[in-house]
């Protein structure tokens, strides 16, 4: 049996007593249907990760005992930065958890001219701490034991404007008219990779992004969709430049 894997933002230390609650504990207890002593893995977030035993079980906490520390590193020597037009409907989940399955470092949610989400403050709120969960949960299952940073929400000409990504290498425009491909930059260690929406991004926004250090990228003839044109640049990336292939 797979050793379930549960990610907690509690200081872990070996020896130490914790305790699990909310989807944590129904997914051990209820989901699982685990016992008193059996294994699980925990992580924080802060590099490596916990053997860890259960001891008590309950319908809304369950206790843990820390284990032994094991200095596991399961990510990309490439840093790779989403930058990422908000979608509708579930789009977005699927975006940031393979996103995070593939690597990915940042995700930065971002409002474009042909954005057709509208969210007011409180359930953008709601839609961040959302995506926050989706990225634990994917990192849970992919094995990462390091979270991607979730950035808060912001227009597209305000992230350009306000710097963007300054430590990227390269930074990269998906679009779909451009001649330029992967094959024709050197590797990076830090890339910042920028998709519109639905309806692509504008004219304006293209030239806005070009303006600030972007360089316009083709993924071939295809046109993707918003959902899977990100997801197949990544996987060129993490293939290319990463750890992947």
């Amino acid at each position: 049996m797979r050793i379930p894997r549960i990610y907690t933002d509690q200081p872990l230390d070996s020896g130490a007593n914790v305790t699990l609650e909310g989807g944590a504990a129904r997914h051990l207890c209820s989901a699982l249907r685990m016992s008193v002593g059996e294994e699980i893995t925990l992580f924080n977030g802060n590099g490596g990760e916990f053997s860890a035993a259960l001891t008590a079980l309950g319908k809304s906490q369950v206790g843990v005992v820390v284990g032994e520390h094991r200095e596991v590193n399961r990510e990309s020597p490439l840093k790779l930065h989403l930058a990422i037009a908000v979608s509708r409907g579930e789009r977005m989940d699927w975006i940031v958890q393979k996103a995070t399955e593939l690597g990915a470092s940042e995700i930065t949610p971002l409002f474009s001219e042909r954005t057709e989400v509208k969210l007011n403050a409180e359930r953008l709120e709601k839609k961040l701490r959302h995506w926050q969960q989706v990225a634990i949960s994917a990192c849970e299952q992919s094995q990462r034991n390091k979270l991607p940073m979730i950035h808060n929400a912001q227009t597209l000409n305000h992230w350009l404007s306000q710097g963007n990504d300054d430590s990227a290498q390269l930074k990269l425009v998906l679009h779909h008219r451009s001649d330029k491909t992967l094959a024709q930059h050197q590797a990076p260690k830090r890339v910042c990779l920028l998709v519109g929406p639905e309806g692509g991004l504008s004219d304006n926004e293209i030239h806005h992004a070009v303006e600030n250090g972007f360089v316009p990228l083709t993924l071939g003839p295809r046109v993707m969709r918003t959902e899977t044109a990100p997801l197949a640049a990544i996987s060129i990336m993490q293939s290319a430049w990463g750890d992947m292939g």
